[in-house]
């Protein structure tokens, strides 16, 4: 330990001794020996703390009663001290176990002791206890990881109620469009009947112009020609009939035509907020993949960083 003090008045530096820098640091951190085999020499008060024993229970006990024991059991453990034997220290974040089967976490140093001629007699491990912050912190990735899961979930049936929507407004543009294909053809169809009712009515025209003549000539006809007078009287009458009628067919059809270009344009109208619907749906349920998307790779971030904790 290389830490200094300047005396202020003398101006001279002077070294902290040994005893009084282990004092301060068996003071504030968790301190452990271990013979190379792994069997417990010294606790401080710590350490014996912080695994739930008494300093005096824990000489003499072996370094796997503290682990985990699908970790005590693999081999990562037994090169843990292979390589601890071997003068390789080791740091890492580790998970061990208190008296009462509680599991905790620390931040841990296993560094080699060596004798006089080079060969390692022990290790010391100083260790501080992360437990609350590494629960913390795996609450946080938890949290996290749940609510992608939900947001994930929640995307998914926005994007199949989206789906079906669009699916349906599809079938009503569709539909739609059949609609004005019958009112175009409703419209030829007025046309066509507008087009046979002219000709009937210049055949009326015809014929009532025709019963006239055959009046006149009967009337010069005189006695002889009275039946055929009564005739052409009715033949005028009928055609005089056609022609009410004719304007009244014309009418009706004026009123059905208007009505079909109301409807007609109502249909016009219809289609083009449902294709305008149509288009708002599509980009919902863009949107929608876009946060199923975000979910799923939140989803990861938060599972890959549950694995690093």
């Amino acid at each position: 330990m290389n830490t200094l003090l300047r005396n202020e008045k003398s101006g001279s530096t002077q070294g902290f001794k040994p005893e009084q820098v282990m004092t301060a640091i068996e003071r504030s951190l968790a301190m452990i020996q271990f013979d190379p085999k792994g069997n417990v020499l010294w606790v401080n008060e710590n350490f014996a703390h912080t695994v739930g024993y008494r300093v005096h229970e824990m000489p003499g006990m072996m370094h796997r009663q503290f682990c985990t024991p699908e970790f005590a059991e693999s081999s990562e453990y037994q090169q843990l001290w292979r390589n601890l034997r071997n003068g390789k220290s080791f740091q890492e974040k580790i998970q061990r176990v208190t008296k009462h089967g509680k599991l905790i976490w620390l931040e841990a140093t296993y560094t080699p002791v060596y004798d006089d001629g080079g060969k390692v007699v022990g290790v010391v491990k100083v260790a501080t206890d992360i437990t609350d912050r590494e629960n913390a912190a795996f609450k946080v990735a938890s949290d996290l990881q749940q609510m992608s899961e939900d947001l994930s979930e929640k995307a998914e049936a926005g994007i199949a109620r989206s789906e079906e929507a669009t699916l349906a407004i599809g079938r009503l543009v569709e539909e739609s469009k059949e609609n004005l294909d019958i009112m175009e053809s409703l419209k030829s169809q007025a046309k066509s009947i507008e087009s046979i009712v002219k000709t009937i009515r210049e055949i009326a025209t015809q014929t009532n112009l025709l019963a006239l003549n055959a009046a006149i000539e009967a009337a010069r006809a005189g006695e002889h020609g009275r039946g055929f007078n009564v005739v052409a009287g009715e033949v005028r009458k009928l055609a005089t009939r056609v022609q009410e009628s004719i304007g009244e067919v014309n009418a009706r059809i004026d009123g059905i035509t208007g009505e079909i270009n109301k409807v007609s344009e109502g249909t016009i109208r219809s289609q083009t907020g449902i294709s305008n619907n149509l288009i708002l749906h599509e980009q919902a349920v863009a949107a929608f993949k876009e946060i199923g998307s975000a979910a799923r790779q939140l989803d990861r971030q938060a599972k890959d960083f549950k694995t690093i904790l």
